[in-house]
Formats: C-alpha cells, sequence, structure tokens
C-alpha cells in the first residue's frame, strides 16, 4: 500500500525497546479533572482518523481526555517512536503502524498484554486473530483495508468492453487490459495501471496461492503471478515499471484523471477518491468496485467469498504506562476496534477492521461512493489475508523480496533466477 514500511533490526530494536519498561509515562490527572491518556499519531491535519478516534471516545466517557500526540509520517513514525519508548517518555497507547515490526515491539516488551480486550472483540474484526504471538495479543486493529479492483465504467463503455461482475481471474483481467488499451489507448491511456510497489504482485501472490508461505522457503509461488505481469506491461497495457519508478508516477492522478481504466487498489482510496472528484483534483466520471481478480475459478462469483490482502492497522498499549490509566486504555482500544469506533471511521471514510450493516450503509451513504450491488459485495465480502504475516522473520524476508521484485519488474533479472537468488539469500541471510 502500499504504505513503505520499515525494517527495525531485530535484536538492537528489541534491546533498546525493553529500556520502555524502566520508564513510564505522565502522572494521571487529579482526582477532579478528566484522566488523560496520550495517543500515537501522524500527520493530523491529513488523518482525521485520530483526532475522530478521541473525540468519539471522550464523548462517551467524559472522565476520560485522550490527547494526541503528533509523531513524523512515514518511516520516522518508527524511528521516533521508538526512541521515545526506549526513553521512558512513550504514549500510553500508540498505532502500531507496520505489521511487519509488531513482533519486534511485542518482543522488545514495550506492548502491554491485552489478551483480555481481543477476548471481548467481535471474531469478525478483520485481522484479529493474526494478532495472537504465543496465545497472547498485544495490539488489536481498528483499521482493515483490503486491495480491490477499481475501474472507469466511461472507459469500459467507451471501449465496448464489459464491466467486472465479480467473476475474473487475473486472466481475464489482463485481457480486459489488453482490449481497453486497444480501444481506447495510445500513449495517454492504458487498460490498468499497477503501482510500482512490491505487495501488488506479491501480496496477491501469497494470499490466493494454496500452500504459498512467506516463511516456507519457496518462493516459486510469485513467478506465473511475476510472468502475467511482465506481458501485461511489454504489451503496453499498463505502464512499464521503469516508468512508474522513473516518472515518479501516482496511482491517483494516474486513475483520477482518466489515463487507467483499472487500478487495484486498497480500500482506503474510495474516500481519496472520493475527496478528489469533490475538489476537482480528479476528473468527474462514473466509477465502480469489483472484487480482486483471483488465481481461479474457485473463488470467484458473488456466491464465493473472493480472496485478497491487506495488513491491519493495529494500536496496543505502552507496557511502561501508569497502572492508573491501564483500565481507561484498554477501554479506548475497546471502542476503536469495536462497532463504535467502527461507525466514527466510517463516518469519516475510513475502512475500520469490524464491517458490519451500519458500517457498510455508512460507506455507501457518502457522496460520490458508488452505489451498485457489486461495488457494495467487493467491500464487504472478502477474506482479508496477511501481507505481512506475524513472525520473527517477516521483516528480513520482505526486504530481500522487495529486491527480488525490483530485479524482476526492471527486467534486470529474469523471474526464476530471481527465484532462485531470494530463496538462498533467504537460507544464507534468515535460516
Amino acid at each position: 500500500m502500499k504504505r513503505n514500511t520499515l525494517v527495525i533490526t531485530g535484536a538492537a530494536a528489541a534491546a533498546s525497546l525493553v529500556l520502555a519498561g524502566c520508564g513510564g509515562s505522565s502522572s494521571p490527572e487529579a482526582a477532579d479533572g478528566p484522566l488523560t491518556i496520550t495517543l500515537a499519531g501522524w500527520d493530523f491535519a491529513s488523518t482525521p482518523e485520530f483526532q475522530t478516534l478521541a473525540d468519539g471516545f471522550s464523548e462517551a466517557n467524559p472522565d476520560v481526555k485522550v490527547e494526541l500526540k503528533e509523531y513524523p509520517a512515514g518511516d520516522d513514525y518508527d524511528t521516533a517512536l521508538t526512541a521515545d519508548l526506549s526513553a521512558g517518555s512513550g504514549p500510553d497507547v500508540f498505532i502500531v503502524k507496520n505489521l511487519k515490526n509488531y513482533v519486534t515491539f511485542q518482543a522488545g516488551g514495550a506492548l502491554l498484554d491485552i489478551s483480555d480486550v481481543a477476548a471481548e472483540l467481535d471474531p469478525a474484526t478483520g485481522g484479529l486473530a493474526a494478532m495472537e504471538v504465543d496465545g497472547a495479543t498485544y495490539a488489536v486493529p481498528y483499521r482493515q483495508d483490503s486491495w480491490l479492483l477499481y475501474y472507469n465504467k466511461e472507459l469500459f463503455e467507451k471501449a465496448g468492453v464489459d464491466t467486472p461482475d465479480g467473476s475474473w481471474t487475473w486472466d481475464d483481467y489482463a485481457e480486459a487490459a489488453e482490449t481497453l488499451t486497444e480501444e481506447i489507448g495510445g500513449k495517454d491511456v492504458t487498460g490498468t495501471y499497477l503501482h510500482g510497489w512490491q505487495s501488488t504482485v506479491q501480496g496477491f501472490a501469497l494470499a490466493q496461492t494454496q500452500g504459498a508461505s512467506l516463511d516456507g522457503g519457496d518462493f516459486g509461488y510469485l513467478a506465473p503471478f511475476y510472468e502475467r505481469e511482465l506481458a501485461t506491461q511489454a504489451g503496453g497495457a499498463e505502464p512499464t515499471y521503469s516508468t512508474v519508478t522513473t516518472n515518479e508516477l501516482t496511482y491517483q492522478a494516474q486513475f483520477g484523471t482518466q489515463k487507467a481504466a483499472m487500478l487495484p487498489m486498497g480500500s482506503w482510496y474510495i474516500a481519496t477518491l472520493v475527496s478528489e472528484q469533490a475538489s476537482g483534483a480528479a476528473d468527474e466520471f462514473e466509477w465502480g468496485i469489483a472484487p480482486a481478480p483471483q488465481l481461479d475459478e474457485s473463488t470467484t462469483g458473488t456466491d464465493n467469498t473472493p480472496v485478497t490482502f491487506g495488513d491491519p492497522t493495529t494500536m496496543g498499549v505502552n507496557a511502561a504506562i501508569d497502572e492508573e490509566k491501564i483500565e481507561a486504555a484498554k477501554e479506548f482500544l475497546a471502542y476503536a476496534a469495536g462497532p463504535e469506533g467502527a461507525a466514527d471511521l466510517a463516518g469519516i471514510g475510513i475502512t475500520p477492521a469490524l464491517i458490519d450493516d451500519t458500517v457498510a450503509d455508512t460507506i455507501f451513504g457518502l457522496d460520490g461512493v458508488p452505489q451498485d450491488d457489486l461495488s457494495r459485495f467487493a467491500y464487504t465480502t472478502h477474506e482479508t489475508l496477511p501481507e505481512n504475516p506475524v513472525g520473527p522473520n517477516t521483516a528480513a524476508l520482505q526486504t530481500i523480496l522487495g529486491e527480488l521484485h525490483s530485479a524482476v519488474m526492471s527486467e534486470s533479472t529474469p523471474v526464476d533466477q530471481a527465484i532462485d537468488e531470494a530463496e538462498q539469500r533467504a537460507a544464507d541471510e534468515v535460516g
């Protein structure tokens, strides 16, 4: 997403985080005032979810004030947060932004065991089961974006191509991209757009391939996905990886200004596209959402559950929190990951971890969101598997696979050779 992630060096980071247990956060408020708990976030001006959750919880719990603590956005968030946690000045509650670093925070002693909170959440909460480590849970998901297929209905109509109906495999998608390019294309418009992130290929391959495992030592499951993408870009149905990276193309501009008829992207893009069309940053056109294309027909169609990927965004409690604040912090997590927090997030276009009828009605009640049945099905119905399965080797393996992605998509290394080299590196460097 996707969102670029920072690899925190395991042993060193864990050692520094252990120091967080030596110091506590600020003392509770006086008895005649509200109890204050601090919540870490980033880029408050353009990321309203933190203030929304803080306000929603405090409104229902006037004896508790949630005070925001802003950190840098992007990769610097983890760096700055880790420094504060190590110094004993960390926030009471913080976002575990990157799932692959969850184990680092947990192993370093920075996260409080909140298994009691997790046990009370709806089991349907997206990503919840993946947060368990050795029988305990240290962070709970409040967001769960899933990857979908966005398409421009007007360009499909212009090209005379049938719009997605939920039955597409990746071969159907590739064929449609080729036909769209032939009918409406040229150098300025392509049938689809694939962003440069490794997840655009590897996330789907890991989620949809039976038996695939990030830490199993065998990356052969990536081969057919890469071969298809290389053929698609070679045929001109999408910009090449080199064009995307060299020209710093953005998926928002490519789809939003109708330079691409299709876009595989996360559900967070719904709110972005609606906002950009309202502001004029994106063109006005009719668009829709379909399930992500599937590996084979066993998971296609609206009678089945399509398989896709997406990491949850989670929050946990600082293990060094003052004892008097623990109950309030846990109640805040239960609210953020529960139906009340989900409804509040949906009201600003954010996809929460818990998608129920109230959330779906709220999202599809927003001006500019498509109203067709398939769009609602795609948003509400899917099995979402993690891009970064929780484990001690995830960060190191994803670094290796990121280099594989660049080598293959830039066509500097053949697919099979790149996979062989990545498997050897995983064996040598990770074990």
